[in-house]
């Protein structure tokens, strides 16, 4: 299968990197957190990307020209620079016309998820789209309180309680009917509309996911590495 991924955002809330670099490459033990993506998926097998560029694209353009991944099979497609992730994916639709169903993910993300496991639960349940369902990190510790008396003190990385989009969707061909021609963004008008026709499934995931929104996650995502500590 094909994997899409997003790369052509602002990063605008990592901006003390972003304002050299697009924010798939801003590195994570060194290397791109771009190619730790594509490391996940090749893992499963799936050597086949399409990168979606926007902000910055000569920087990931060069770095691939002046690298050589022998098993993977990369196109760079230029999606525009103000470009929202909806029309992105339009925009890819000539190169995914032949294919049944195909992964999608943003280019600031890593986990621990079962690739194997999530193509089957899209095939079992055969919807347009599986997201990949996980639990929020947890950035301050959750009390549990009764009477003024503090009954837990929980330190973990994740919260126990609601679910939100960890990116790693699987889509199939149809999804490109649900998508405006519009400038707009996959998760709000096609997501919606997907959920209106009852059309998108979640796999739930409780494993290890980590997003690098800003430089706090970069931090995290850097120490974790530099214990080798590879959750991903």
């Amino acid at each position: 299968m094909k994997v899409v991924i997003l790369c052509g955002g602002l990063g605008s809330r990592l901006s003390e990197e972003t304002k050299k670099i697009p924010k798939p490459m801003v590195s994570i033990g060194n290397i791109p957190i771009l190619i730790h993506i594509m490391n996940i998926y090749s893992k499963y097998g799936h050597n086949e990307f399409i990168l979606a560029l926007g902000y910055k694209k000569d920087i990931i353009i060069n770095y691939f020209k002046n690298k050589e991944f022998k098993k993977w099979k990369i196109k760079l497609v230029d999606t525009g620079y103000k470009t929202l992730t909806g029309k992105r994916l339009l925009k890819l639709k000539k190169y995914l016309s032949n294919d049944e169903n195909f992964f999608l993910t943003y280019g600031d993300g890593v986990s621990d998820v079962n690739l194997k496991n999530l193509i089957n639960f899209h095939n079992k349940f055969k919807k347009v789209a599986s997201v990949t369902a996980v639990r929020p990190p947890a950035r301050f510790g959750q009390l549990e309180i009764k009477k003024s008396l503090v009954t837990n003190f929980d330190e973990k990385n994740q919260i126990n309680t609601g679910w939100i989009n960890g990116g790693f969707f699987v889509f199939n061909k149809k999804i490109f009917k649900y998508i405006p021609k519009l400038n707009t963004m996959l998760e709000r008008d096609t997501m919606i509309n997907l959920t209106k026709k009852n059309q998108i499934s979640a796999y739930k995931h409780s494993g290890f996911w980590q997003c690098m929104d800003n430089l706090r996650d970069r931090e995290l995502l850097n120490a974790i590495w530099k214990k080798n500590n590879n959750k991903w």
